[in-house]
């Protein structure tokens, strides 16, 4: 039980701590005065409109999410599926990854979707969106490969590639010998898990609105990269960057996210380390990144904080009939 609490506790504080850390480091970078500077001379029409796209992207996510939950015979209503998202963003800022989860358990608390069918479909999505996403490194290192390249790939040592694969594969041979042969009541657990995971999964296929999802998911993306490209405008010096300086900033921001909770620390100095291949100066590199982070963040906040408030009321208003 202690060692179970320790996990957890490691889980939620080690972010945070990494996040505060790179919070700490990127303000020894610029002035707080600085900073406070650009806040102020920025152009809040360029930012707000930022924060339009990100509420596009959002919307259309949850819109989405309704053309992978119908083939498994279940409806999805529009206002669950949007407040879950928004509530999934928010979480994520507290316990890295755990907003999924909750996604998940909302779904099946307000409209009875099996908890791992749920999940099934966030994993699906979670492939679409990896697949734009190489999409759009693709794109980036077509128009600026020499750059991309060195900036993604400068510490890869080719000669760990073949050491990499070999263990990958010794290991998913074990486990698939161990979930075929074992009869354990746990591996019995996770092959059903595993069963529901997959049948929400291959929902994608099933859909009669296929185009329409692959329609969605490039629109949502497209909302991202727009979001970032408007909000550099807000700053003079980064108004007028050419569209492979907004393609890298933005995959340099996006893979931050991953690092910290919600990009906490992290953001400003992926854009940073990202607009520096252009010649960006610092100062301006750090002010947008912390300008684009908290104007999506505060929407978060706001709308992530709603869903929670809103949900167990509108649900008990307009009960699952």
């Amino acid at each position: 039980m202690l060692n179970t609490t320790l996990k957890k506790g490691i889980k939620v504080v080690l972010p945070l701590l990494l996040g505060g850390t790179l919070v700490w480091y990127s303000l020894q970078k610029i002035a707080l005065s600085v900073l406070a500077e650009y806040f102020k001379n920025a152009n809040y029409f360029w930012i707000g409109l930022g924060v339009f796209f990100g509420i596009l992207s959002h919307l259309s996510r949850a819109y989405r999410w309704k053309f992978m939950i119908e083939p498994m015979g279940y409806r999805l209503r529009l206002p669950n599926s949007t407040m879950a998202v928004f509530a999934t963003y928010l979480i994520n800022y507290t316990i890295p990854r755990a907003g999924e989860i909750s996604r998940a358990t909302i779904l099946a608390n307000y409209e009875g979707v099996p908890f791992e069918k749920g999940f099934g479909t966030i994993v699906a999505e979670r492939i679409a969106d990896s697949l734009v996403m190489l999409l759009i490194i693709g794109i980036a290192f077509f128009l600026e490969f020499d750059a991309v390249y060195g900036f993604l790939f400068q510490d890869f040592n080719p000669k760990n590639q073949w050491w990499i694969l070999g263990s990958l594969v010794t290991a998913s041979s074990l486990i698939y010998v161990l979930f075929k042969k074992s009869t354990h009541p746990i591996i019995l657990k996770l092959k059903t898990l595993f069963k529901g995971f997959l049948e929400g999964a291959l929902s994608v296929l099933k859909m009669e609105k296929k185009w329409a999802f692959i329609a969605h998911t490039f629109f949502i993306w497209g909302m991202y990269v727009l979001m970032f490209y408007v909000t550099s405008l807000s700053i003079e010096a980064t108004s007028d960057l050419p569209p492979s300086a907004v393609l890298i900033g933005f995959i340099a921001a996006s893979f931050s996210i991953a690092a910290t909770n919600g990009g906490i620390g992290s953001y400003p100095l992926a854009v940073y380390a990202a607009f520096t291949i252009f010649n960006v100066a610092q100062d301006p590199s750090l002010a947008f990144g912390w300008i684009m982070w908290s104007s999506q963040t505060i929407m978060i906040i706001i709308l992530g904080g709603l869903s929670l408030i809103l949900l167990p009321v509108y649900n008990k208003l307009h009960p699952k009939g």
